[in-house]
């Protein structure tokens, strides 16, 4: 008989849950556990925490010469340079060293930083400055203080990543869910799909509305789970990498996508760029929608959602 086995773990800094759909525990949770090391072998890529990272080695040599890195780095950088050209770079990897030098959305913080201050760091933020080298496969990151980071699309990877490899072990059915952003593929142990509940930002632990779901990955974006007050201004953690500055006025966005790197990449841009310029562009893309709730609790969806 089909159930569902799953497991939480810490990883990346965010809570992963994995689920897998099986008749048999003992494969179950070394399905899980497969999962979980391929998140850590990402983790350790990605990480601009440990100097034997690729990404902290692309840092440390900005503006001095390009590193070679191996051909996933390469191209997971490339795809998010192509998703900063599509975002018109509303989604920039290059933000690397400006949130954490300006923005620590600690409940400590009781001012907005200096914004001449937030403008020169601003110069070191710049897609089209991150060179890639396909030939010999190198990163060269042009000017000296440059950073990059994966925040906005690193745990989406991972998701996308641990899914595929339980796909091709075999597992029909399955969740991978790091902090509320999950992949889905087949459905639950009863047959039935996945039903998930798309949170409501005024209260995170009431959904405003569910959705069954199969073969797809969701990602939210929103000003409720990381913020600070100040002058009765709530200020989201998510910034705008053009003016370095928190965004205001929107309160969520989900992001529905197929991929679930793609999901996780898109659902920052499109609460910056305005809700017109991201509809827009969210109704020109193949198999991309979004709900966005704005500060008045409006609710604007893409084409083809059909809230029940």
């Amino acid at each position: 008989m089909y159930q569902e086995f799953k497991r939480s773990q810490k990883l990346m800094g965010n809570a992963f849950e994995i689920t897998v759909v099986s008749h048999d525990e003992k494969k179950a949770r070394y399905h899980i556990d497969s999962a979980i090391n391929e998140i850590r072998r990402i983790e350790n890529l990605l990480t601009t925490f440990s100097e034997k990272s690729q990404t902290y080695l692309i840092n440390e040599n900005a503006g001095i010469q390009p590193t070679k890195v191996n051909n996933e780095v390469f191209e997971l950088i490339e795809r998010s340079l192509r998703i900063s050209k599509i975002t018109d770079g509303y989604f920039d990897i290059s933000y690397g060293g400006i949130d954490k030098s300006f923005w620590n959305f600690d409940r400590e913080m009781k001012s907005l930083p200096d914004p001449k201050s937030v403008l020169d760091h601003l110069k070191l933020v710049n897609y089209q400055n991150i060179l890639l080298d396909r030939e010999n496969q190198t990163v060269f990151l042009k000017e000296k203080g440059m950073r990059i980071g994966f925040g906005g699309i690193g745990k989406g990877y991972a998701a996308e990543m641990a899914k595929r490899l339980l796909q091709k072990s075999g597992v029909s059915a399955g969740i991978v869910n790091a902090s509320g952003d999950l992949t889905t593929w087949g459905n639950q142990a009863d047959g039935k799909p996945w039903t998930v509940g798309i949170a409501d930002p005024n209260n995170k632990n009431q959904p405003f509305s569910y959705m069954n779901i199969t073969d797809t990955s969701i990602a939210t974006s929103g000003n409720y789970e990381k913020y600070v007050v100040i002058d009765g201004q709530k200020h989201s953690h998510t910034i705008n990498p053009k003016t370095g500055m928190p965004v205001t006025g929107i309160k969520s966005v989900t992001v529905f996508c197929p991929n679930a790197e793609i999901a996780d990449a898109m659902a920052t841009p499109i609460s910056i760029m305005g809700i017109k310029s991201a509809l827009h562009m969210v109704n020109q893309i193949n198999h991309l929608e979004c709900i966005i709730i704005d500060e008045q609790d409006k609710i604007y969806s893409s084409q083809n959602i059909n809230l029940k």
